[in-house]
């Protein structure tokens, strides 16, 4: 079992815990589009040796230029261990926090994909570049402006998805797929693994022809005190993914779709931690890997199992070196130890 964690630092401090995280073991490294740059954190985790990626990055204020510049630079960096992992966010951030335009979520993703991988070819072939789409056109490259071929290639491009829209694009075009970690067992199960087998087979692809990186929030410690603290940022991260319409289904597969309206309204009125307090311990369990680092590994196993090819650790109330450092061993212990057809022990 492939296990990723987040790397999560202030920019003078990014460099060492790196170092850190590839210590405790994990096989990967991702960030996210928060209070800090997506990419610039990557430069210093390139000599880790651990595999790289974005988690996600924000597409559509940055142009499939920008994007494949910085993929490459990455990719050369790291010697090829770098994939570019994008996502649309919501239509107020997109306008409202990036200052750019929103229009046709999935189409525009698609032509971002395709222009990516056009500018790629380009570079790694020597092909003339004339890619021309509704939302985006790159039809002119010159020899002052080209990198060169990479020795491994152009990076992998991976989705962020969770509707059945982006699955099915995700699924036909991208080289892997970013399950998104506001999830559920039930709803993996039931909803986001069968969609991704329709659009594998609908698209005439083999399930080995897309990496499916399974994400988790984890709320993991080993202590009463920590685990508190760990849980309450889990439920405020619940109760944030529950304010937005987008990802209603996840509460509609635990029955509290009833939620969402007023987390709604709270977030409006910037009440977060009122927000976080309607979460109640049998969500948290439903959604959040919670415990010390051999509970955690079990839920792991039993989520995942054989369905996805790696697992990213989303943990909000962070998470100690030697907590990471024993639930990356005692995950793994368990997948080795469980028999296949045990694996995927969840509820349905």
């Amino acid at each position: 079992m492939l296990i990723d964690a987040l790397l999560m630092a202030k920019p003078n401090e990014v460099a060492s815990r790196a170092e850190a995280l590839a210590a405790a073991g994990v096989d990967g490294i991702f960030t996210f589009e928060g209070p800090h740059d997506v990419f610039l954190p990557l430069i210093l985790a390139a000599d880790t040796g651990c595999h790289l990626y974005t988690n996600v990055a924000i597409a559509f204020p940055r142009s499939p230029m920008h994007l494949a510049y910085t993929a490459w630079d990455l990719a050369e960096l790291s010697d090829g261990r770098f994939s570019l992992g994008l996502g649309t966010q919501i239509k107020a951030h997109v306008e409202r926090r990036y200052g750019s335009t929103w229009s046709s979520p999935v189409g525009r993703m698609r032509e971002w994909v395709e222009a990516i991988r056009a500018i790629g070819r380009t570079w790694q072939n020597g092909e003339p570049l004339g890619y021309v789409g509704e939302h985006t056109r790159h039809t002119l490259m010159t020899p002052a402006f080209e990198p060169g071929p990479l020795p491994s290639g152009p990076p992998p491009i991976w989705l962020g998805a969770l509707g059945p829209a982006m699955t099915r694009l995700a699924t036909a075009v991208a080289d892997g797929m970013l399950v998104h970690p506001f999830t559920s067992d039930r709803h993996l199960a039931n909803v986001t693994l069968p969609r991704i087998q329709a659009g594998l087979e609908a698209a005439g692809r083999p399930r080995s022809d897309l990496t499916v990186v399974g994400q988790a929030i984890v709320a993991c410690a080993t202590d009463p005190v920590a685990q508190a603290d760990a849980d309450t940022a889990a439920r405020w991260m619940i109760a944030f993914y529950g304010s937005t319409p987008a990802y209603v289904p996840v509460l509609e597969t635990e029955g509290r779709d009833h939620l969402h309206p007023e987390l709604r309204a709270l977030s409006r009125e910037g009440r977060w931690n009122e927000m976080a307090a309607l979460v109640d311990d049998d969500l948290l369990d439903a959604v959040v890997l919670r415990g010390d680092p051999a509970q955690v590994a079990t839920r792991l196993v039993a989520r995942f199992g054989d369905d996805v090819d790696r697992v990213a650790l989303s943990t909000p109330g962070g998470i100690t070196d030697d907590a990471l450092t024993a639930l990356v061993a005692e995950a793994r212990t368990t997948f080795d130890h469980t028999p296949r057809g045990a694996r995927n022990a969840r509820p349905t």
